[in-house]
């Protein structure tokens, strides 16, 4: 009885040290020069998307994801009414959307709409190499993430600027998820995509200088074979990224 209770007591002990070692926060840090972000709106109900989100898919193949460059799949939701509901839409990602419209970062509202930093990118479709931003030094942008919880977000500028106006954002990624449609232009399609924008929350409320503390979104889906976390900067009047930051979930 005695061994049986050490037998039980050492397991306890080395559990409980692996959940205080699941428990801690990961972290991630972007470079000093501006890491480029590609965003990609897309929709299951559209049937010229599936090009786009497979140009989108290869950028995992890149050495310098996460720390040189950012892909999010923004799925909307006016599709939908062609008789198929996409899972991953929201009125939210459509309002982004427009305001890019109206901050002039796109000429239209349209599906698929690529944007690279903030403007306007319809190169992918031509086979032409992704356009970089300058090395202009913006200054790094770290993460501490406790996953299903919040994330701390600080930004340590280069230039010295204030933080005033900024808006600090959180999205959880969902790659290699499988779909179905059954419905719609895209009728009998099987879809595996990658950085599909799952959730996202956001603040302009700072707990101190350069420091934004973002709770965790509710995902639309727990089917993805891998997710990751990426945090971005962007003003109150333009839905632009200034710096990004992110990385693999464990």
């Amino acid at each position: 009885m005695i061994g049986f209770k050490r037998f039980w007591l050492g397991c306890g002990v080395m559990c409980l040290a692996s959940s205080v070692l699941a428990a801690e926060p990961l972290s991630y840090e972007s470079p000093a020069t501006r890491v480029d972000v590609v965003e990609l709106f897309t929709s299951h109900g559209c049937s010229s998307c599936p090009p786009a989100d497979a140009w989108l898919s290869q950028l995992d193949e890149r050495t310098d994801l996460w720390h040189g460059v950012i892909p999010l799949a923004f799925h909307v939701d006016y599709w939908d009414y062609l008789g198929w509901q996409d899972r991953f839409a929201s009125s939210s990602f459509s309002q982004r959307q427009r305001e890019y419209r109206r901050s002039g970062g796109l000429s239209s509202v349209y599906t698929p709409g690529m944007l690279v930093n903030g403007e306007e990118w319809r190169g992918w479709y031509r086979g032409r190499p992704l356009p970089r931003a300058e090395s202009e030094k913006i200054g790094r942008l770290s993460l501490r993430v406790e996953p299903d919880r919040y994330a701390v977000i600080v930004f340590s500028p280069e230039n010295g600027q204030s933080s005033a106006g900024f808006k600090a954002n959180l999205a959880v990624l969902g790659s290699g998820i499988k779909s179905n449609i059954g419905a719609g232009e895209n009728r009998g399609r099987s879809l595996v995509e990658d950085f599909i924008v799952l959730g996202h929350t956001v603040t302009s409320k700072e707990i101190s200088q350069n420091t934004w503390r973002v709770a965790w979104p509710e995902l639309k889906s727990n089917t993805a074979s891998r997710y990751a976390v990426v945090a971005w900067l962007s003003r109150d009047d333009n839905p632009a990224p200034i710096q990004a930051a992110g990385g693999w979930l464990p």
